[in-house]
């Protein structure tokens, strides 16, 4: 395949896969297929609560995130549908506007997922994908936490038959423990039963689908022994058919309200998507596209919103269980869409007798794998300050609401970049005995010997407009300390492949500085873009050709010359 077949296999790889898909893959394909169907439906009704949607808008985001990202995706085993974060991020943005009325409600809901939607495409076809490198995995760590906190405490009245409290989370809880006396003993019993059934099964008998098993035991227990009229709530009719395609109703206004909101949930659902991704990719040795992955996302938000589900995104959990159950290629996704749409169009009645209870123990269950105790312990042991920066923003998903910890993370990750970039290592060089042509920092290697009368130095990153002065400063002070003064300066700029024109001043007013002092200054590792700019801004005025050296050995022989 070569030309222009090429390039449209690549925007829909689909064309360069399923041409070759072997018969022998179906069976474990179709196997896969089903058993992640299982898995999904109870967890796509039950997310759907969580965004305060109708149950069938779950059911509804199965038929278009499925098939798209199975058509647009470049991963064989990611399983892409609605994410309990995605879910909290519609319900927290939508309340926060106070929509008037349910049909509002879900007009707003609908345009903020295919809003996301559009980000990701446009971030895909700009080649964006390296985006979410700026949110440190400490912080992401403790969003996603606090998020699994935020959706514990909201779903815990209907484990309770309680209303839900207003608030943050901390004024929710404060509500649920001031109504126990006021909970229904039958639907704490369905909440408990519920419980405990999800976490044995996963514990005693990880290899069945447990949510399924769930779904299947209360719809039938609820049936036979009547709970609504016993005061458990349930969910109630759900539409059959099949859903129409509609464009949200919203205001241009309302859309540039939703924006921000939009850019941070496209933000989460890339950062989870693409880490579950690369997981699988890595584990059975074949390349992800990122900004290919952007595109798929964005068109399966896209189809998902057009007709009323749910935001999208992909799952590491449901991908787990997809390539466990033997997963061969995107068929898997495509056979349990399929399902699903054999689901929409003939067995929701079937789910009328759910009680909420147990789906709140449903979705309880599952964001409880995200309350990752031991990841944080660890991050705390390997860098205390990273650890800090995660439990603030696990705090302030839980103080504050979502979005506002959302930005606060974001905000967090890059304070914490600039701040490394702007403070870099600047090493002090030496040599060790009887390794000639080896240079090692001193400072952290005690057996390398500086080399006499000469300062040798290099940062350990790129000099650029915010770590120049820090750089400069590192150095001026090395040489002020050095006695007796050193003959010459030696900086070594290999990491350098460009200069700015924040940086290149930098390096002038450090040739000054040592001219006045009369020590000279030399140049390893000048690369030609560097050194062009280098010429435009007047530092090679200040340090002719013959102060340029291609490595250190042959700085190191003009500077002891000088001595």
């Amino acid at each position: 395949m070569s030309g222009e077949p090429k390039a449209i296999s690549r925007r829909i790889p689909i064309l360069g896969w399923l041409p070759t898909y072997q018969r022998s893959w179906l069976t474990a394909d179709a196997i896969a297929g089903a058993t992640i169907w299982g898995l999904l439906i109870p967890e796509m009704i039950a997310y759907a609560g969580l965004a305060g949607l109708p149950p069938q808008a779950g059911l509804y985001t199965l038929l278009a995130s499925l098939g798209l990202y199975a058509v647009f995706g470049t991963s064989r085993h990611l399983v892409v549908a609605a994410t309990s974060a995605s879910a909290i991020l519609v319900f927290s943005t939508v309340t926060a506007i106070g929509p008037k009325g349910p049909a509002t409600y879900v007009a707003f809901a609908g345009a903020l997922v295919m809003l996301s939607g559009v980000l990701f495409v446009v971030a895909g076809l700009c080649k964006l994908g390296f985006i979410t490198a700026f949110l440190s995995k400490p912080v992401m760590a403790g969003f996603v936490f606090g998020l699994a906190v935020f959706v514990t405490i909201s779903q815990a009245p209907k484990l309770f038959g309680l209303p839900q409290g207003e608030g943050d989370s901390l004024l929710q809880l404060g509500y649920l423990v001031r109504h126990l006396p006021d909970s229904s003993l039958v639907t704490v019993a369905v909440g408990a039963v519920s419980l405990a059934a999800l976490f044995g099964l996963e514990r005693f008998l990880p290899k069945l689908p447990a949510g399924l098993i769930l779904l299947v035991a209360a719809i039938s227990i609820s049936a036979a022994l009547d709970l609504a009229s016993h005061g458990v709530a349930t969910v109630g009719s759900i539409p059959t058919g099949l859903p129409t395609a509609n464009i949200p109703d919203v205001a241009l206004g309302d859309l540039w309200v939703l924006l921000p909101s939009a850019a941070g949930m496209v933000l989460v659902i890339f950062s989870e998507a693409l880490g579950a991704g690369q997981t699988f990719a890595d584990e059975h040795d074949y390349r992800l596209d990122p900004s290919q992955e952007m595109i798929a996302l964005g068109a399966a938000n896209l189809g998902s919103g057009l007709i009323g589900g749910l935001a999208c995104g992909g799952s590491l959990s449901q991908s787990a269980v997809n390539d466990g159950a033997g997963a061969k290629t995107e068929m898997s996704t495509l056979i349990a869409a399929a399902l699903a749409l054999i689901t929409v169009i003939a067995l929701t009645p079937l789910f009328a007798d759910l009680p909420e209870a147990a789906l709140a123990a449903l979705i309880i269950h599952a964001v409880s794998h995200l309350m990752r105790v031991g990841q944080m312990r660890r991050f705390y042991r390997l860098v205390p300050s990273e650890f800090w920066l995660g439990a603030i923003t696990l705090g302030a998903v839980v103080v504050l609401d979502v979005l506002p910890a959302l930005g606060i993370g974001v905000v967090l990750s890059l304070v914490l970049f600039i701040g490394r970039a702007s403070r870099p290592v600047v090493s002090v060089l030496g040599q060790p005995a009887n390794a000639p042509g080896v240079y090692l920092d001193i400072r952290r290697h005690p057996y390398a010997q500086p080399v006499d009368g000469v300062l040798m130095v290099r940062s350990d990153a790129p000099l650029f407009y915010a770590n120049a002065q820090s750089v400069l400063d590192r150095i001026t002070a090395d040489v002020e300390d050095a006695v007796p003064a050193p003959a010459a300066v030696v900086l070594d700029l290999d990491p350098n492949d460009d200069l700015d024109i924040t940086s290149t001043a930098a390096l002038v007013k450090l040739a000054d500085f040592l001219a006045k002092r009369h020590i000279a200054l030399g140049l390893v590792h000048l690369h030609a873009p560097a050194k062009a700019v280098a010429e435009e801004g007047g530092l090679m005025e200040r340090v002719p050709d013959d102060h340029v050296f291609p490595n250190l050995d042959a700085a190191v022989d003009w500077a002891t010359s000088l001595i």
